[in-house]
């Protein structure tokens, strides 16, 4: 059975650090990438970054500004979110999630049950 878990999660103040991790059983995660996802409280889901099966590469939306990280270790089989200068606007439940890249685009296949990360003023 394939699970992916999320941790590090929890309140932070602004301006502070956290860093996410996400552990992947039944499957070799280096067949996989991996993307970040949140859900802030009240709106829908949003893309946040993609790490490549490799962990060479990574595709940041624009929230990301230059202060969230994605990084691998296939040989653990965990990636990690690095998250700097939080914003309160960053309180969300933050997803990790594992899939392929298929003709009709990027296909998340298998998703976390979420980390709830929460950054007061």
């Amino acid at each position: 059975q394939v699970q992916l878990v999320e941790s590090g999660g929890g309140l932070v103040q602004a301006g502070g650090s956290l860093r996410l991790s996400c552990a992947a059983s039944g499957l070799t995660l280096s067949n996989y990438f991996m993307g970040w996802f949140r859900q802030p409280p009240g709106k829908e889901r949003e893309f946040g970054a993609r790490n490549s099966r490799s962990g060479g590469t990574t595709y940041y939306a624009d929230f990301v500004k230059g202060r969230f990280t994605v990084s691998r270790d296939n040989a653990k089989n965990t990636v990690d979110l690095q998250m700097n200068s939080l914003k309160p606007e960053d309180t969300a439940v933050y997803y990790c999630a594992a899939g392929v890249l298929r003709l009709n685009g990027y296909q998340y296949d298998y998703w976390g049950q979420g980390t709830q990360v929460t950054v007061s003023s």
